[in-house]
């Protein structure tokens, strides 16, 4: 069974008719073509997947796309703004945070949720904002500073 959704994606309206048992991952990679949400656990586990739904982030891979139905969604292609990077963008290649980039998309997702919620994070808020999204690469240092960077840039 199919159903027609609309929504805001990335500050654009979007319609799609989805399977209901379709996962927003699922939509947001093969019917809207917007890469940047990695599949990789499928288990909302890793927060690879993460986007941010109604200004909550979610893992794309464990929520239905029915429910973004006359949402507001948010992937990483929309942080840039008239071809400047989102200041967690910059912070994150200031300070070296990305490395393969698997898990950037999420985690500057995450960080986005998390410094809406808190404009000022302690590096406690910090790590404990982001114990849901897994790097491979990191020790999560360079991470943790470019979000505090991205915080104090947009004081």
């Amino acid at each position: 069974m199919k159903k027609e959704i609309s929504f805001i994606v990335n500050g654009e309206k979007a319609t799609v008719d989805v399977p209901v048992n379709r996962t927003l991952l699922e939509m947001i990679r093969g019917d809207l073509l917007l890469t940047g949400t990695k599949e990789a656990c499928d288990e909302g586990e890793c927060g690879a997947c993460t986007v941010l739904l109604n200004g909550k982030a979610v893992n794309s891979c464990l929520t239905l796309a029915v429910e973004a139905d006359g949402g507001e969604i948010l992937t990483v292609e929309g942080l840039a703004k008239n071809g400047e990077m989102h200041p967690l963008q910059q912070a994150f290649l200031d300070v070296g945070a990305v490395q393969c980039g698997f898990c950037t998309p999420g985690m500057l997702i995450t960080a986005k949720a998390l410094l809406d919620e808190f404009v000022d994070p302690t590096e406690d808020q910090i790590r404990t904002g982001i114990e849901g999204n897994i790097c491979r690469c990191t020790g999560y240092d360079r991470i943790v500073k470019a979000i505090q960077l991205a915080a104090e840039r947009t004081k």
